[in-house]
């Protein structure tokens, strides 16, 4: 199979995070639990793994490094924790509904106020509507570093230096490009940085992460054990604990910073290099063919992601096409991101979503681009079937 969903989690895994894990499996017990050696090597092994992630992210503390299950659990405890009722928050269209539906229910529930910029047709951020949004009740923005259906990035120099100017917090969802492209948070001005480790990052699912800048206080989502203050009716108050109620994945985690040591081995720019050569080698095999729409805007850097429909055809059809005739691997429908379909004119249609990896090869996208281009030639003038997908 040729695997070109990345963006939804990278099937291939470097070596050294599987054996990682299986040791892990082997050797560890419950972090923070007890003396004996099971569950100190389990609480040496988070630490580490924390000290490599501040590092890696440039968050300066790494009891500031909370671990979560994935990126949605880690942006409904920053969105959550960070705001109250008459805030005012702004976003953008290109959220995933990992940011959108925590907000829409802030919204209704809790009256936050909310705004949102606006994309046009390539999926580009209106970014100058910031200052016609700002509130005096203003506390934050809250933004994607690129989108998960265009790939586009998100210009967060110019929202850091608006949101610093004016004392706002910057929330940043990094899933499509932690471990793509650099990311410092101290350099960039992220207050809150989300992000999951089983995709750029090369972990085990059912690991995220939390990156918080000093000074930054987040209400706990969830409550319970933390292995401290077991005699407190309260959560406790320093991090991370705050905000890491039960037991972790301490066998994920262990997975995930063998993860990080494998692209810092590589090198990020390394990385960056290989993946943005295959998006750009695809987008310009099938940019020109016949019927073929590509979305997002390729004149700027980009992340490793190219979405496309053919001719009207229903974007899960032609996944099915892609999977069952040319056993290559995408994801087609609405990828969770309803207000960039809605700008991109696909809300019925949805689109079909190419994404690629380091563990990818030039070979592979010769392939991809063959099979669409076969796809574009029995679909010119034809009545086939365009049934529906359920997005």
């Amino acid at each position: 199979m040729i695997y070109l969903d990345n963006a939804a989690t990278t099937l291939k895994k470097p070596p050294e995070v599987i054996e990682a894990v299986m040791r892990a499996m082997g050797s560890m017990g419950n972090c923070a639990r007890g003396t004996h050696q099971s569950s100190q090597s389990a609480a040496r092994a988070v630490y580490q793994a924390r000290v490599k992630i501040a590092r890696f992210f440039g968050c300066k503390r790494a009891d500031h490094v909370v671990f979560t299950a994935n990126a949605t659990q880690s942006l409904n405890i920053a969105l959550n924790g960070l705001f109250a009722t008459g805030d005012h928050v702004i976003t953008t269209a290109a959220e995933h509904n990992s940011v959108l539906r925590p907000l829409y229910r802030l919204e209704k529930e809790q009256g936050l106020c909310l705004d949102l910029i606006p994309a046009d047709k390539k999926g580009n951020l209106d970014l100058d509507m910031l200052p016609r949004l700002l509130k005096s009740s203003t506390k934050a923005i809250v933004c994607t570093h690129a989108s998960n259906l265009t790939g586009n990035v998100t210009d967060l120099e110019k929202l850091s230096a608006f949101a610093k100017e004016r004392g706002l917090l910057l929330v940043v969802d990094a899933s499509q490009t932690a471990g793509f492209l650099p990311i410092h948070m101290e350099r960039m001005g992220i207050d809150v940085l989300c992000a999951t480790g089983h995709k750029g990052l090369m972990g085990p699912q059912g690991t995220g992460l939390l990156c918080i800048r000093e000074g930054v206080k987040i209400r706990p989502f969830i409550v319970g054990g933390t292995g401290v203050q077991s005699y407190s009716q309260s959560q406790p108050e320093q991090l991370p604990e705050r905000l890491e109620a039960g037991t972790l994945n301490a066998h994920g985690i262990a997975g995930l910073a063998a993860g990080i040591d494998y692209i810092n081995q590589i090198g990020l720019a390394a990385i960056h290099a290989h993946e943005t050569a295959l998006t750009r080698k695809f987008y310009e095999g099938v940019s020109p063919l016949p019927g073929v729409t590509v979305y997002g805007d390729f004149s700027k850097e980009h992340a490793p992601i190219v979405a496309l429909n053919i001719g009207s055809w229903e974007s899960g059809t032609v996944s099915d096409a892609l999977s069952e005739e040319f056993d290559i691997a995408t994801r087609s429908g609405a990828h969770c991101a309803p207000l960039m379909h809605k700008a991109l004119g696909t809300e019925q249609q949805g689109a079909v979503r190419f994404s690629f990896s380091f563990f990818n090869t030039d070979a592979e996208v010769d392939a991809a681009i063959q099979a669409v281009e076969i796809l574009c030639r029995e679909t010119v003038g034809s009545s086939a079937n365009h049934h529906k997908i359920p997005l």
